[in-house]
């Protein structure tokens, strides 16, 4: 468990972020490809050793994982061309997974989330009747002990003002059952992701919210074996 991030991960991205253009970006192409490997070899240690202890995490190709650096500017007022970020994503949204682990590398930004961040609404349908009917096993997973230490509260962004229709006002879950993502959230300085520990604390970290993912994804594990 060696593996850690350089600072010239981050100082390619403050780089990128101050010449945001594709001259630039092709100029120092060379830049972006040994800052890209250097992230797929983190992120192949961190699948390897997180996967010990979840087998759908080492079902994951690290190179896959990674998000295009690449944006998407067809709706957008925004029209620089690429992120100023790396993103992994560790199940979250890949395949027939629905919840899971993102990884955001970003100077200064850098965060952990696990979960399921705005599914669509056949699958946040799906998820609210099972925290409502299996509201016990929910709370043991948001409440673990583990999990409020690395991650605290569930994110509330989002958030709606009112319990969603088909469900009773009084319900005893109506807090969360408003929420339209399930995301535990845990922000990374420069220095956490350049740690000698980084790949142990980062398994401990989404070891954490195995129970959250695991209950999320459990009304759709007949469809994702």
């Amino acid at each position: 468990m060696s593996a850690t991030l350089s600072k010239r991960i981050f100082d390619y991205l403050k780089n990128l972020s101050e010449n945001n253009n594709r001259e630039w970006f092709n100029d120092n192409k060379n830049l972006f490809k040994e800052a890209q490997e250097e992230v797929e070899e983190f992120v192949e240690e961190l699948i390897l050793e997180a996967g010990k202890y979840d087998e759908k995490i080492a079902k994951l190709n690290a190179k896959k994982s990674l998000l295009r650096i690449y944006r998407d500017i067809r709706f957008s007022k925004d029209k620089t061309p690429y992120k100023t970020n790396f993103g992994i994503s560790l199940g979250m949204g890949k395949s027939d997974e629905k919840s899971g682990h993102y990884l955001h590398i970003e100077p200064g930004k850098s965060f952990i989330a696990s979960g399921i961040y705005l599914p669509e609404s056949s699958v946040l349908k799906e998820i609210r009747k099972e925290i409502s009917v299996f509201k016990d096993d929910f709370l043991k997973a948001v409440n673990h002990e583990d999990f409020k230490k690395h991650y605290g509260e569930l994110s509330r962004e989002h958030e709606l003002k009112k319990i969603p229709q088909g469900f009773e006002k009084e319900n005893p879950m109506a807090e969360y059952l408003k929420l339209k993502s399930f995301i535990g959230l845990r922000n990374l300085t420069n220095k956490d992701l350049m740690d000698k520990n980084t790949i142990k604390n980062l398994t401990n970290i989404m070891n954490s919210a195995k129970p959250l993912n695991d209950f999320l994804n459990a009304p759709f594990s007949d469809t994702s074996e």
